[in-house]
């Protein structure tokens, strides 16, 4: 396995192609948008800057690593050459099953075709492609280049050997990889989402504060960050995005998402993406401050 195709060129994407990339695999990172790629290779270069910076690396590896990166907007130029496409792409559905129906059309007959997503179910993705048995779930964790857990995800039909194809390819990437099944959520964001829904709900019940509240999930429970800014760091509309599958996927009413968390994905407060979440975040400035709408007067 040499050639390693990445689609979607955002948070996750640029990460998932600077690991694979910097563990000498050929990359195609794809994205329609020519504007997202630069921001993309912009993002690997000063990550790997950093990594100088420190002494992980040295320049030379910086420029291997950039030397096996290559940006694409078109995925027929790129996905007939490929061994294992990586998809990584909006938390969608339908733009999910959109993508896999091509990618399936374009790819050699050998080709594993992996989803990154972080709850969407394996099974029905692979339901919209001709190698059920080749449709698995990657499911790497942000920050990628820093973050040792993947998720490897077996839908329904996937084989043995892609499975162990997938693990020991995540342990070459110097990562630790867990099996699970193909269940809404999987493991981490069955735990998680729930876990942060209902931080939002004790906030919006008026319990406590945005502060208070990831103070004792910090200091009395050991968790490096508070779930309110964990949410804003992963993105509210993805956190209500995937409390929507748990919730249609198992019909239980603890997985409902918290009518807060709808009303500010509805008004646009999605987190550090968008400047203000239970947050609010300043460019350039690294301070905590409690965004306007739950500051104390």
């Amino acid at each position: 396995m040499k050639n390693i195709t990445v689609i979607g060129s955002g948070t996750m994407g640029n990460g998932i192609a600077h690991v694979f990339a910097m563990n000498g695999f050929t990359v195609h990172l794809v994205d329609i948008s020519e504007k997202a790629l630069e921001k993309a290779l912009a993002t690997i270069t000063k990550n790997l800057d950093r990594m100088v910076a420190k002494g992980s690396i040295g320049e030379d590896e910086k420029q291997t690593t950039l030397s096996n990166l290559h940006l694409q907007t078109d995925i027929a130029a790129v996905a007939p050459q490929s061994d294992l496409i990586v998809e990584a792409a909006t938390e969608n559905v339908a733009l999910k099953l959109k993508i896999f129906e091509q990618i399936d059309a374009l790819a050699p007959a050998h080709a594993i075709l992996a989803t990154n997503t972080s709850s969407i179910s394996i099974t029905k993705i692979a339901a919209v492609t001709k190698r059920a048995d080749k449709i698995i779930g990657m499911h790497f964790m942000n920050p990628v280049p820093v973050m040792k857990l993947v998720e490897v995800i077996r839908g329904y039909n996937t084989s043995d050997e892609v499975t162990q194809t997938i693990m020991e390819l995540s342990k070459k990437l110097g990562k630790i990889p867990v099996e699970v099944n193909d269940y809404p959520g999987f493991v981490a964001n069955r735990i998680l989402m729930p876990m942060i829904n209902e931080a939002i709900i004790t906030l919006h019940e008026g319990v406590a504060g945005v502060e208070e509240i990831d103070q004792v999930m910090k200091l009395g429970m050991a968790h490096p960050m508070g779930p309110l800014q964990l949410a804003d760091f992963i993105g509210l509309d993805v956190c209500l995005a995937i409390m929507h599958v748990l919730y249609e996927g198992l019909g239980n009413t603890k997985y409902a998402p918290c009518p807060l968390l709808v009303n500010m994905v509805t008004a646009g407060h999605l987190g550090v993406k968008s400047g203000s979440g239970f947050y609010a975040y300043t460019p350039g400035s690294k301070d905590l401050v409690v965004a306007p709408h739950f500051a104390k007067g």
